[in-house]
């Protein structure tokens, strides 16, 4: 006798590095959630007519309370995962590489509660999932090939 197929959906998402040059190197910022010892790359769905960037630029925005510009894509996260009821969700995240234009952690949404710059070293040990981790490390050789001639140095942050 056969097993039900349990169904089956699939989930799109955006986000970004937000990152900026300080006087010890690169920062990023990380949104977190103290209880669940949590670390992440800010992120979220799609509203309805919204293009990937308009959704990494606004949920990055409500959820770090920074306002932000996309400076390039960096690439995509691909994972499944189960619902609770058994559903199984394949799911994209869209990274793209920012830059902070003016606004305050203080100021970000209730999703996370809390919101840091750190440096990109202890950004990477932070991060909760590996697959964030790499992607960070993505963003981050971008960062530093813009710096080392890439690109302009004023492009870069």
């Amino acid at each position: 006798m056969s097993r039900p197929r349990a169904s089956r959906r699939r989930a799109v998402a955006a986000g970004g590095i937000v990152y900026r040059r300080g006087p010890s190197g690169v920062e990023v910022v990380l949104v977190g959630r103290s209880r669940q010892e949590l670390w992440a790359l800010p992120k979220g769905k799609p509203e309805p007519g919204e293009s990937l960037e308009e959704t990494a630029r606004r949920e990055v925005e409500e959820e770090t309370g920074l306002r932000v510009e996309i400076e390039r894509d960096v690439g995509e996260i691909r994972y499944v995962y189960t619902e609770p009821g058994g559903a199984r969700v394949a799911k994209v995240v869209h990274h793209y590489l920012m830059t902070a234009v003016s606004g305050d952690p203080g100021d970000h949404d209730d999703e996370y509660d809390v919101v840091a710059w750190m440096p990109a070293p202890r950004a990477l040990r932070r991060l909760t999932h590996d697959n964030e981790r790499d992607m960070l490390g993505l963003a981050l050789e971008l960062v530093a090939l813009g710096r080392d001639g890439g690109g302009s140095e004023e492009a870069a942050g």
